[in-house]
């Protein structure tokens, strides 16, 4: 029942439009003053693997071993990622464009910082994602899905074929009934 008044309800649809607007503002905001002001993840992601050591680790192993054998010697690629997905998804939702998509994509970001152990914001905007995903392209209608999602439908889903119908197998359904 909720799913369907996220998915088709007018007022959901404003109401989602709010929440969208602003998370992509917060991403944006994110992402730009990191693409301008610089950014460099490996301090963030040392701290997360000290995280997952000790006597009360507050970071999962597999996740600080993730980081410390994929992420860490990686810190360039994700160093230029992290910003531009953070712009990218702020973009996406502030306009609208592939909502679902952007909103999906920031909700993955947002659960690795928190596996990060970091808090802050992130709980927060997870599960305003998590409405914005599962809404689906509501979330999206006043905004440019309005105008992408039909194109996109178009190129995908090619329209049946008119083929004539064959006069030989074609009933006549009007028939004379005489007593």
């Amino acid at each position: 029942m909720f799913n369907n008044f996220l998915r088709t309800n007018k007022v959901a649809m404003w109401f989602l439009t709010f929440i969208r607007i602003y998370l992509g503002y917060k991403w944006i905001t994110a992402g730009w003053h990191k693409l301008t002001g610089g950014f460099d993840a490996a301090g963030f992601l040392q701290g997360a693997i000290e995280k997952s050591t000790g006597d009360a680790p507050t970071v999962q192993a597999w996740w600080g071993t993730f980081l410390e054998h994929v992420a860490l010697p990686n810190v360039g690629v994700f160093n230029y990622l992290i910003p531009l997905g953070e712009f990218l998804v702020g973009l996406g939702l502030i306009l609208g464009t592939l909502t679902t998509f952007a909103a999906l994509m920031g909700l993955v970001m947002n659960a690795a910082f928190l596996f990060s152990g970091t808090v802050s914001t992130n709980a927060q905007m997870l599960l305003l994602e998590v409405l914005i995903v599962v809404a689906a392209a509501n979330a999206g209608k006043i905004g440019l899905d309005h105008y992408v999602l039909p194109y996109l439908r178009g190129l995908f889903h090619k329209k049946d074929e008119i083929r004539p119908v064959n006069p030989t197998t074609k009933q006549n359904l009007k028939t004379k009934h005489t007593a």
